[in-house]
């Protein structure tokens, strides 16, 4: 970690966020336990919680992950679509944050199983990541599948909010893309009113039949599709 700049100085976060989505879900199976104990400790970033890096030092980007562009994936869920862009994209270093830990579980068995080694994990709040993130410093960053927060007196938790999004702005350099990818069209509503108040200029929006290139139908899309509700997606890039 390096000590964060005078021009880079960011506000202390509180002591204790609030955090309303799962952490834990079904009972694990022997082989994610496994995973969790073996693997996780040494694919975690250090120096991002509030407990481990109370002075909120600035990561070594560098140190970690050399010159490398350096992309985002904010809930990465089963973790598929991250595995499947580390493996597409060796010459890219990635970070998943995930709170999850079902989900991180079954990152980890992935990562075994296609051998990438381009990729870390924040295993928690993102917004503890973003604390210690210096300015500027995202390539890309995707949101796929977030947590609808279906009812109207949730949708201050989505993540598509200014609490978020200007979080994420300052670490995105200008011109970096960020990829939405959601099922509910209220979320989108929300996603095109709110992203742009954040300083992200539109790029596109499509449907199904038309995603991105080097997308990967995650668990979450199939399960979707099987119920009827149909793909959006939506691309932005950092003004400036």
């Amino acid at each position: 970690m390096s000590d964060r700049p005078e021009t880079d100085a960011a506000t202390p976060p509180p002591a204790r966020r609030n955090f309303y989505g799962r952490v834990h879900g079904k009972t694990l199976r022997g082989s994610q336990k496994t995973y969790l104990a073996e693997d996780l400790a040494a694919l975690s970033l250090a120096g991002v919680t509030i407990a481990d890096n109370p002075a909120r030092q600035v990561l070594d980007l560098a140190a970690l992950f050399g010159d490398r562009p350096l992309w985002l994936e904010v809930g990465f869920g089963g973790g598929e679509h991250l595995v499947h862009m580390a493996a597409r994209y060796p010459d890219i270093a990635l970070i998943g944050c995930e709170p999850f830990v079902n989900g991180i579980a079954m990152l980890l068995g992935k990562i075994r199983t296609a051998g990438v080694t381009n990729l870390r994990i924040h295993p928690g709040d993102v917004r503890d990541l973003f604390d210690v993130l210096p300015d500027a410093c995202l390539d890309k960053a995707f949101l796929n599948y977030p947590d609808p927060w279906p009812k109207a007196r949730h949708h201050r938790r989505r993540f598509v909010t200014q609490g978020y999004l200007q979080l994420l702005a300052r670490v995105m350099k200008p011109g970096a893309e960020f990829r939405v990818a959601t099922d509910i069209p209220d979320y989108v509503r929300q996603t095109l009113e709110e992203v742009p108040q954040a300083g992200f200029d539109l790029v596109s929006q499509a449907g199904l039949g038309a995603a991105w290139d080097d997308w990967l139908s995650t668990r979450y899309e199939q399960k979707a599709l099987r119920e009827g509700r149909d793909p959006h997606y939506v691309t932005f890039r950092r003004a400036g």
